[in-house]
C-alpha cells in the first residue's frame, strides 16, 4: 500500500506542468501573474525564493565542493526538481504552476533539464520608463531607504542609474543581461515575451496569445478588477506599493520624472523592438 502512494506521488510530480516569468522588473510580471491567479487552474505569485534555494545547492554538488565526487548529473537532476516540488507541495498537482524570479532566463537550459517542456514568459518594457518607474517609487517614498540600493542615502539620479544597470547585480541590468543571454541563444524558441504596453493596452488579446501559445484554454478574466499585494515584502524593500496591483489594467499616460537624456542613453538596450534583431524565434506578444 506504501509503495502505491509513493509511485502516485512520483507519477504526480513527473505530471506536473511548469513554466517561468521571468525578464525586466516593473514590467508588468506581478500584473500577470495577478491575472493567471484568477484561473483556478493556475498558481501564480510574485518572486519566489527558490531560484535563490537553486542557486544555493548547485555548488554544494560541484567540484568546488568536497562532496563533488557523490554526485552525479541524474542525483543532481533530482535534487533540483526537489527544490521545486518541495516547495509547491502545498498546491495541488493538477494546477499550472509559475515561479517568478527575474534570473530565470539566464537559467534556460537548466529549467529544459528539470522541466523539458517549460516555457519562459519574460516581461518588459523600455529600459528608460523601467528606471523612471523606480525614480517615481522612490520619491513616493522619501523617508525611506531601499534594499534595491542596499539602502544607501544619497547620490543623483544618474548615480541611481548607473548601479541599476550593473549587469553583475544591477536591479535593472542583472535581469536586461540575462534576458539578452537567452535572447541570442539556442534557448529563444522557449522565450515568450510580452511587451508591457501593449499588455496595459489590449489584456485581453495578450492573455489569449499567451494562453494559446502554452497549449492551454482560454480563460475569461476581469480586467477591472485585479487584486494583488505584498506590502509585508515591499516594506522590506524599503519601497512600500512596489508590488501592488491596480484594480484596473488599462494604459496610464504621464510625464517622465527623469532627465531626457536618460532616456536617449538606453533607447538601443529595447532589442526586443527589432524584428530583424530576433533571429532565434522568441515569440513575442506585442
Amino acid at each position: 500500500m506504501m509503495k502505491n502512494f509513493v509511485d502516485q506521488k512520483k507519477s504526480e510530480v513527473s505530471m506536473r506542468k511548469m513554466h517561468f516569468i521571468s525578464g525586466l522588473p516593473r514590467s508588468g510580471s506581478t500584473l500577470l501573474s495577478a491575472l493567471l491567479r484568477q484561473n483556478p487552474r493556475m498558481s501564480a505569485a510574485m518572486t519566489s525564493p527558490v531560484a535563490s534555494l537553486v542557486g544555493a545547492v548547485l555548488p554544494k554538488m560541484s567540484g568546488a565542493s568536497e562532496f563533488s565526487s557523490f554526485f552525479n548529473d541524474e542525483r543532481r537532476r533530482t535534487i533540483i526538481k526537489g527544490i521545486f516540488e518541495g516547495y509547491y507541495a502545498d498546491v495541488g498537482p493538477e494546477k499550472i504552476l509559475f515561479d517568478t524570479n527575474r534570473t530565470w532566463a539566464a537559467k534556460a537550459p537548466l529549467l529544459k533539464e528539470i522541466y523539458p517542456n517549460c516555457r519562459i514568459i519574460c516581461c518588459v518594457r523600455e529600459v528608460g520608463w523601467i528606471i523612471d518607474s523606480v525614480e517615481r517609487m522612490l520619491r513616493k517614498n522619501p523617508m525611506q531607504l531601499s534594499r534595491v540600493f542596499n539602502f544607501q542615502a544619497g547620490g543623483t539620479v544618474y548615480s541611481r542609474v548607473q548601479s541599476l544597470m550593473n549587469s553583475d547585480n544591477g536591479f535593472v541590468g542583472l535581469a536586461w543581461a540575462s534576458l539578452r543571454e537567452a535572447w541570442f541563444s539556442d534557448s529563444a524558441k522557449r522565450l515568450i515575451v510580452i511587451n508591457y504596453d501593449s499588455f496595459v493596452r489590449n489584456p485581453a488579446i495578450v492573455m489569449n496569445r499567451l494562453y494559446a501559445e502554452l497549449g492551454e484554454p482560454a480563460f475569461a478574466h476581469d480586467y477591472d478588477n485585479v487584486a494583488y499585494d505584498e506590502p509585508d515584502y515591499d516594506a522590506h524593500l524599503g519601497m512600500p506599493g512596489m508590488h501592488k496591483v491596480r484594480d484596473k489594467v488599462e494604459h496610464q499616460s504621464r510625464e517622465p520624472c527623469v532627465p531626457p537624456d536618460v532616456f536617449a542613453k538606453y533607447s538601443d538596450a529595447n532589442f526586443w523592438l527589432s524584428p530583424e534583431g530576433n533571429r532565434r524565434g522568441a515569440v513575442v506578444l506585442c
